[in-house]
C-alpha cells in the first residue's frame, strides 16, 4: 500500500486510532498524534456493529470520508471494519484495508465479497474460534481472489474475567509457523483496560507479531465507545518509544504533525 508492506520481515507496523470516528476534531487530532509516534495505519470505525442497539453506530459514509480526510491529512493508511456484503465497494472506495471483526470472521459472503475488493483484508479472529477456524475464513477470501489477508489475534473468551478476553498469545507463534500470512495483535480489546494494553503490546512484539492493532482516543473517559481500553495520547507515545527496544518501527512524522496539531488549537 503505497510503499508499506506488512508481513515482509521489516517494519513493524503499528495501526492505531479511536474504535469510532466520533467528530472531525476527534479523528484529526488523533491522526496527528499516532502518526507523530510512529503509528503507519489510521483505524477508525465508521459502521459499528455494536451488541446492543443503543450504542452509537458509527457515522457511517461521512465517517469514512474524515478517515479519507485524515489520510490526506497525515499520509497514514486507512484500516476500517466492513459489515456486510452490501458495503464493501463503499468502504473500498475509501479505505486502504478492509476489516473483518470478530463477529464477521464466518460472514462467509462477506468473506467472498473481500475476495473481490481489490483491497487488503485484516481478518480478526472469531471470539470462540480456532486457528483452524481462522485460517478456513481466510482460505475463503484467498480462494475469492484475494491472497493479501492480515490475521489478527485480538483475544479469545474463556473462563478468565480479569482482562476482557484472553489474549492467546500462543496463536501468533503457530500461524506465524503454519502460515504464510502477517500476524498481527489488537491488545486493546485483549485487554479491555488501557493499563495493560502496553504490556500486551511488548508480548505480540516479542512473541514475532509483523504489528498492532491499538485503540487510542484524545479523551477515553468521554469516547462513545471502548473509552476504557484506548490509551491516551501521552500513553500511546510511550508504549511506541518502550517497543522500540525490541521491533524496527517508524521516528513518525513528529516535527511536521505537531506543528500542524498546534496550529489547529490555535485556530479552534
Amino acid at each position: 500500500m503505497g510503499g508499506l508492506a506488512i508481513g515482509s520481515g521489516g517494519e513493524f507496523v503499528v495501526m492505531a486510532g479511536p474504535c469510532a470516528v466520533e467528530s472531525e476534531r476527534q479523528l484529526l487530532r488523533t491522526a496527528d498524534a499516532v502518526a507523530a509516534a510512529g503509528a503507519r495505519v489510521l483505524r477508525g470505525g465508521a459502521y459499528k456493529g455494536r451488541s446492543s442497539p443503543y450504542s452509537f453506530q458509527g457515522l457511517g459514509v461521512e465517517g469514512l470520508k474524515l478517515l479519507a480526510k485524515a489520510r490526506e491529512r497525515t499520509g497514514l493508511a486507512v484500516v476500517t471494519e466492513v459489515l456486510c456484503p452490501e458495503d464493501v465497494s463503499v468502504v473500498a472506495e475509501y479505505a486502504d484495508i478492509m476489516q473483518v471483526g470478530t463477529r464477521s470472521m464466518e460472514n462467509y459472503s462477506l468473506l467472498a465479497a473481500l475476495g473481490e475488493c481489490g483491497r487488503p483484508v485484516l481478518l480478526k479472529r472469531g471470539m470462540t474460534a480456532r486457528l483452524e477456524e481462522l485460517l478456513h475464513s481466510a482460505q475463503v477470501i484467498a480462494a475469492s481472489g484475494n491472497p493479501n489477508v492480515i490475521l489478527c489475534e485480538r483475544g479469545i473468551r474463556t473462563f478468565e474475567t480479569a482482562t476482557r478476553n484472553t489474549l492467546d498469545i500462543g496463536a501468533v507463534a503457530v500461524l506465524k509457523t503454519v502460515s504464510h500470512l502477517p500476524v498481527i495483535v489488537d491488545p486493546s480489546h485483549a485487554a479491555g483496560v488501557r493499563s495493560i494494553v502496553p504490556m500486551l503490546a511488548r508480548a505480540a512484539a516479542v512473541v514475532g507479531a509483523d504489528g498492532l492493532l491499538v485503540e487510542v482516543h484524545p479523551d477515553p473517559e468521554e469516547a462513545m465507545s471502548d473509552g476504557e481500553q484506548s490509551l491516551t495520547f501521552d500513553q500511546f507515545r510511550e508504549m511506541m518509544r518502550d517497543l522500540r527496544r525490541y521491533v524496527p518501527i517508524s521516528r513518525g512524522c513528529e516535527d511536521a504533525c505537531l506543528r500542524a496539531f498546534a496550529a489547529e488549537g490555535a485556530a479552534k
